[in-house]
């Protein structure tokens, strides 16, 4: 809400002016806020109903807290459970470990081994390449095949199709004066896909 201040305004070079500008004072936030709550209140209670109590569907969360929680009470669950513990404390060390080891020889943004060409320097220059990361990883293990293979389809057909055929189409469909960064250059296309990330790789 500050970010739309007229004080944070200032310090843009566009899009200053008194529809895109709102000073919240104390009273408004706090409708605000009020507002969204309840909002999300009252959007819950027919959800719930459709979702659980009609189609039956069980609420992920609590599916999982419960199940973790009656493994905790039987012999065979606790035994497991302390495994997973120990197995977890373990893996998060040689995370930790290995993201110091990196650090070490991280000099800049496009420095190290986060930005290692492992898949050429064409494919380097498209933002693909192998990233070092135990998160994409684990990330990896937990998700279903399904949504791993869409999301590498999807980082394919984004930055290795849509985005080169769109770079083509500088000074048509944007200026050519844009650099890379700017939201009305190439960057404008990826926003909505990427958020504020300027650098994207896809895990391969």
């Amino acid at each position: 809400m500050f970010a739309m201040s007229s004080r944070i305004a200032g310090q843009a070079t566009e899009a200053n002016d008194a529809m895109n500008v709102k000073d919240p004072s104390l009273g408004w936030m706090i409708g605000f806020l009020f507002l969204v709550c309840f909002v999300g209140l009252f959007a819950l209670v027919p959800l719930r109903k459709v979702m659980i109590i009609d189609y039956g569907l069980s609420y992920p969360s609590g599916t999982a807290t419960a199940t973790l929680i009656n493994g905790f009470h039987t012999p065979q669950g606790a035994k497991e459970a302390k495994e997973q513990v120990k197995t977890l404390g373990r893996y998060s060390l040689v995370s930790f470990l290995w993201g110091l080891f990196k650090w070490f020889y991280t000099a800049g943004d496009d420095c190290g081994f986060e930005s290692f060409p492992s898949l050429g320097l064409e494919a380097y220059e498209r933002k693909f390449y192998f990233s070092f990361s135990p998160i994409y990883v684990g990330v990896g293990m937990i998700c279903p095949y399904i949504i791993n293979v869409s999301i590498l389809l999807g980082g394919i057909l984004s930055w290795g199709l849509m985005w080169p055929l769109i770079e083509k189409k500088k000074g048509s469909w944007y200026p050519a004066t844009a650099k890379g960064s700017d939201l009305h250059g190439l960057q404008g296309y990826k926003q909505p896909r990427g958020g504020a990330r300027s650098r994207c790789p896809v895990p391969v």
